[in-house]
């Protein structure tokens, strides 16, 4: 039986990608290709060095958000994925990308509270007693789409920002293949 096609899109070091690439590469599906917009970025070495190819796309040479948003479509149906998962891929992404490729994303809060950028940072300051990782489907509204896979994580007493942050990134490492697996039915 062929393997389910996924594509990671990535901007930085790549940690949910290198845990997806090992958890599921070969054995559950098959990462056709990973695509980043940042040509500095860490995780193109991990990817390479992991099997897998990366094209580099960055979205400085792309005149407008829509425009790069085009070419990352075209390029992603290159490789006819099942679904294109984004493992910390640093755009917002217009409607020519979110009408046009099945996707999934991360994120570092129970949502839909702390949506954006900061949400190990204010879930960590919010007072409550837990924050969490949740696996969404991407829509044009940013962390808006329907829940794939949702994980609490404790904010303990003695907790620093660094020490809870590490224990949300660990339990992403873990909660993105198990989401990727249900999305595909497998």
């Amino acid at each position: 039986m062929a393997l389910k096609k996924i594509v990671i899109l990535f901007s930085g070091r790549g940690s949910n990608m290198q845990s997806i690439i090992e958890k599921l590469h070969g054995k559950s599906v098959e990462v056709a290709a990973a695509i980043t917009n940042n040509p500095n970025a860490k995780g193109i070495e991990i990817a390479r060095g992991l099997g897998v190819h990366v094209d580099i796309l960055p979205h400085t040479e792309y005149a407008s958000r829509e425009e790069f948003d085009a070419a990352l479509v075209a390029k992603i149906r290159e490789y006819s994925p099942e679904i294109t998962v984004l493992a910390g891929f640093m755009r917002i992404l217009s409607t020519v990308f979110t009408d046009s490729i099945k996707a999934i994303n991360i994120h570092p809060s129970l949502l839909p509270l702390f949506k954006g950028k900061d949400g190990i940072q204010e879930s960590f300051i919010s007072g409550m007693d837990k924050g969490g990782v949740t696996v969404h489907f991407v829509t044009s509204e940013m962390d808006g789409g329907e829940i794939v896979l949702q994980e609490s994580v404790p904010i303990l007493s003695g907790d620093t920002l660094e020490s809870f942050a590490q224990r949300v990134h660990a339990t992403e490492h873990e909660l993105y293949p198990k989401a990727i697996l249900k999305v595909l039915a497998i």
